[in-house]
């Protein structure tokens, strides 16, 4: 048995042990101030770390001090009365108590006092929690609900809220000034809307449950912004408002309940409609004065008809002038042309078959007599006949090249570019666009000539060493440039200029807008000239043209 109760004494004093080491542990950690008085001296017998920390005195300091003599209560009848009440009560409570540290700080802390019993002796435990930023908080959040208050009742827009079953929690003096009435707060019978009735903006009737504060409650929808509704008041007097809701969501995200600010907008309505009134009469000035502006322009008009007359009348007979003189240069340029044409068949195609008749002649004469020579007369007879046929297939390229219609646009410039280059020892490069052959013989015809006229010019005045001619697809045209880096002139001068000198530009110019083209001239000094000749590439009606060499 003496050995029992020596064991059970040795596991309660380990437990004594353990319970004090966490005790003490508790007592060390604490986030709060801890002190432990004796109930009869009210003297302070130990104080935590965080309590040393809050009031800035050292524990041996604070060791065998009242309660007045840290800075706590006012004076020591304070002290002791609260000492009374602990050993009536065993708790004292102070919510907010000032404290003033040792250095002068001031806060606010928040006291419990229990009295208990500890091996048999009283002891008074002291639980000190600094409350400062609590208060501070507090104070902000009461000062921010003041400002809100204030700006709620004295702010220029009405502002009511309703909790999650749509009955009104509160409303400023705007909300009643615009409802003409002030509902009952919290009363089921005025739920969603203080107004006594409220319309669509076309004049329909809008029940409380149907309208902008009730779909956003039920979350029909999220909110609503800048929405028209007309509000009836009891006087039977209706007001234009917009109002604009959004939901109050609790820490859950469910809707609590929801704000409605909303504004007076009759004025503006009536404002609005008076300035339609006003600009239809505007309208109706404007018509007016477009009238008399229109009658007055009739009369002006009829004024000087006779003068108009007679400007258009000399204008006709300036325009059948000038259409006489460009006819008249325009058939000398073809009596000239086939004067060349004449002079070409005359001193080359005759004299040619005049020495083919010769050697002929010679041929017949010599077959009988001289053998010998006959295959070097038979060899020069065939080359005048080759010379011959050559120069009637320029002839016919001039005139109408057969590989145009046999093989296309860009094998006939080919041809001729090549032919050109040998003639005139001018370089040319071109580079096409091969879609361009999709295009009708007219424009392709006219593509050819422009090129033609263009070297042709170049060849006579721009003594120029090189020629670049490209054809390209643009998005609605096919576009020809042919540039040389010959001598500029002046372009205007030279379209401008009379007789021959601007027939090869006109005729150009010509060709193109008889197919729905458009014809275009750059020149400048030291960059040479630039012929841009442009083509719609869809179907276009084309005029009719007879074709030449100009």
């Amino acid at each position: 048995m003496k050995t029992e109760s020596k064991l059970e004494r040795q596991l309660a004093a380990t437990a004594l042990r353990s319970s004090e080491i966490r005790y003490r542990r508790l007592f060390e950690t604490a986030h709060d101030g801890v002190l432990l008085l004796d109930p009869g001296t009210r003297k302070i017998t130990d104080a935590n770390p965080f309590m040393t920390k809050l009031l800035g005195y050292a524990r041996n300091q604070l060791v065998g001090k009242e309660l007045f003599e840290i800075g706590f209560l006012k004076d020591e009848v304070a002290s002791r009365k609260m000492f009374q009440k602990l050993k009536r009560k065993h708790e004292v409570r102070y919510e907010n108590l000032p404290l003033e540290s040792k250095d002068g700080r001031r806060q606010e802390v928040e006291v419990v006092a229990n009295l208990y019993q500890e091996n048999r002796h009283a002891v008074i435990q002291c639980n000190i929690r600094d409350i400062t930023q609590r208060k501070v908080a507090e104070e902000a959040l009461r000062a921010s609900e003041e400002r809100y208050r204030i700006l709620f009742e004295l702010g220029p827009m009405a502002v009511y809220a309703c909790d999650a079953l749509g009955m009104i929690q509160h409303f400023n003096k705007r909300a009643v000034e615009l409802w003409g009435r002030k509902p009952v707060l919290r009363e089921t019978g005025e739920r969603f809307c203080g107004s006594f009735k409220l319309f669509r903006p076309d004049g329909s009737f809008m029940g409380h449950e149907n309208c902008p504060m009730a779909d956003v409650l039920n979350g029909k929808i999220s909110e609503v912004r800048d929405k028209e509704v007309i509000i009836e008041r009891p006087d039977a007097s209706r007001l234009n408002c917009v109002v604009n809701i959004r939901p109050l969501k609790n820490k859950r995200g469910e809707v609590a309940g929801a704000i409605n600010c909303f504004y007076d907008i009759t004025e503006r309505k009536l404002a609005e409609k008076a300035q339609r009134r006003l600009e239809v009469l505007a309208a109706s000035n404007r018509k007016l004065e477009k009238a008399i502006d229109q009658r007055q322009e009739v009369e002006k008009s009829l004024k000087i008809s006779e003068q108009h007359q007679r400007q258009l009348l000399e204008n006709s007979r300036n325009m059948q002038e000038q259409l006489r003189q460009l006819s008249h240069q325009i058939l000398s340029t073809q009596e000239e042309e086939r004067r060349e044409i004449s002079r070409e068949l005359h001193d080359v195609i005759a004299q040619t078959l005049t020495g083919i008749n010769v050697r002929l002649a010679a041929l017949k004469k010599d077959a009988a007599v001289n053998t010998k020579g006959l295959d070097r007369n038979i060899a020069q007879t065939q080359r005048l006949v080759e010379k011959s046929v050559d120069i009637v297939h320029q002839f016919a390229r001039e005139l109408r090249p057969a590989v145009l219609d046999d093989l296309g646009l860009i094998p006939a410039l080919h041809s001729f570019v090549k032919l050109f280059s040998k003639r005139t020892r001018i370089r040319v490069h071109l580079k096409a666009f091969a879609g361009v052959e999709e295009l009708d013989i007219a424009r392709r015809t006219a593509l050819f000539r422009v090129v033609q006229e263009a070297l042709n010019n170049v060849a006579r005045h721009a003594h120029a060493s090189r020629v670049e001619v490209s054809i390209q697809k643009l998005a609605d045209c096919i576009c020809m440039k042919i540039k040389d880096d010959g001598k500029s002139f002046e372009v205007e001068r030279v379209l401008n200029a009379k007789g021959r000198k601007r027939l090869g530009l006109l005729g150009m110019r010509e060709r193109l807008e008889m197919v729905g083209g458009h014809f275009g001239v750059e020149s400048a000094q030291g960059k040479g000239t630039t012929i841009i000749a442009q083509i719609p590439s869809g179907k276009v009606r084309v005029m009719g043209i007879a074709d030449g060499v100009r």
